[in-house]
């Protein structure tokens, strides 16, 4: 594993600023045409948003943190399980106006590469991104537990990797053209929710308290999160509790049961369905897989491949 620390000066309007942002960003596996990292940020509100430009085609994974991406596609606010998008040649620039640092799982595709990938995705019909992000997704509560069960296990990552450029690609061509909001003080209010259910999965967060905290009706407040986030709250808090479910069926022997209950799920066989239609697998198959996976015998995710 190596590990490389990157600090960047940035420039805006020309001008170099005073301020510097210094990411960690440690290589977990590469390969021929593609590369994953894990970049972890520290950069605070009284940072600048550093421009920069994407030398590779570029998908990166937020697993803690919410951030501001700007790139010729648009701007948008990324909160945990959101995926940034990046064309090769492109410039963007990411800030913390409203938060202190995040983690990012990033996966780095030469474009030769990439069209290889998706030469024989059928509903790809374009390589360029047309949007900034992608919305915390099912899909991509799978990604991300596939990539932490990964480790630094170099085809484990490149599978994932594969999967990862089908999967945002089509689902990037589906999605409706993105709009977000300008209004600062929205954005921040939205990322402060963010921040509480995040502290907090296992809560009970009902619309009318959310809107309260972040002093809108909830009508507004249904908008505003949805316009930023991409998702509505009870979307993102669903999200974040199945990931947190998942990593624990999968690296602990605490019942089914108790998982469930400890992640804000109160009925079970609501928590197994949406379990299995997230995971591919129900939470029993899927710890088998998890420990089958260990002994060398098979990939644990291998029956719950993208298909397009």
């Amino acid at each position: 594993m190596a590990v490389c620390i990157h600090t960047w000066v940035a420039f805006a309007r020309g001008k170099l600023l005073n301020s510097r942002m210094t990411m960690a960003t440690t290589i977990l596996a590469q390969g021929s045409g593609w590369r994953v990292t894990e970049v972890n940020c520290t950069a605070t509100p009284h940072d600048p948003m550093v421009e920069e430009q994407h030398e590779t085609v570029c998908m990166a994974i937020v697993m803690s943190g919410t951030f501001g991406y700007r790139s010729p596609q648009g701007n948008a606010t990324l909160a945990p399980g959101a995926i940034l998008l990046g064309n090769a040649g492109d410039c963007f620039a990411c800030g913390h106006e409203h938060s202190v640092g995040d983690r990012c799982l990033s996966f780095h595709f030469e474009p030769g590469y990439y069209e290889d990938v998706l030469a024989s995705v059928q509903s790809a019909a374009q390589y360029l991104f047309r949007r900034p992000s992608l919305p915390p997704h099912r899909e991509s509560v799978r990604l991300i537990t596939l990539a932490e069960a990964a480790g630094t296990d170099a085809e484990a990552l490149e599978e994932v990797a594969v999967e990862l450029a089908g999967a945002a690609t089509i689902l990037a061509a589906e999605l409706p053209a993105h709009s977000a909001s300008r209004d600062t003080r929205n954005v921040r209010r939205i990322e402060e929710i963010v921040r509480l259910v995040d502290a907090e999965t296992e809560r009970s967060f009902p619309l009318a308290m959310l809107a309260r905290e972040a002093a809108m009706s909830p009508y507004h407040f249904l908008r505003e999160f949805r316009s930023q986030v991409g998702i509505t709250p009870y979307q993102y808090v669903l999200g974040r509790r199945l990931r947190q479910a998942a990593l624990r069926v999968q690296q602990s022997n605490e019942p089914v049961l108790s998982v469930a209950l400890d992640c804000g799920f109160n009925d079970i066989s609501e928590f197994n369905r949406r379990f299995k239609r997230t995971m591919g697998l129900s939470p029993t198959q899927f710890r088998i897989r998890a420990r089958t996976s260990k002994t060398g015998a098979s990939h644990p995710f291998q029956a719950t491949r993208y298909r397009p």
